[in-house]
């Protein structure tokens, strides 16, 4: 099998290849360079772990409050709020 690569480093990968893999649109594909040699696998379509924990992590006070008392207060912009309605 064989392909060339564009001049925006792009390929197309033969029907064949794609066909054993699985490989359909969409599919996350993971490059790896080993002795001189790129290989490619198929990567999974699995949960990030973050995923996992989305939402479990309940604060007692607002995100904005705790970074201030970390952090200090932010600073003022001195910029007023446009006003909303007719001109």
């Amino acid at each position: 099998m064989k392909s060339v690569v564009s001049p925006k480093g792009q390929i197309t990968l033969p029907v064949e290849a794609r066909t054993k893999l699985g490989l359909v649109p969409g599919t996350p594909v993971h490059f790896e360079v080993r002795d001189g040699a790129l290989v490619l696998r198929k990567g999974t379509r699995g949960a990030h772990p973050v995923d996992a924990v989305f939402g479990t992590l309940k604060l007692a006070r607002p995100v904005d409050e705790l970074m201030d008392e970390m952090r200090g207060p932010r600073p003022s912009t001195g910029r007023r709020r446009p006003r909303r309605g007719r001109r």
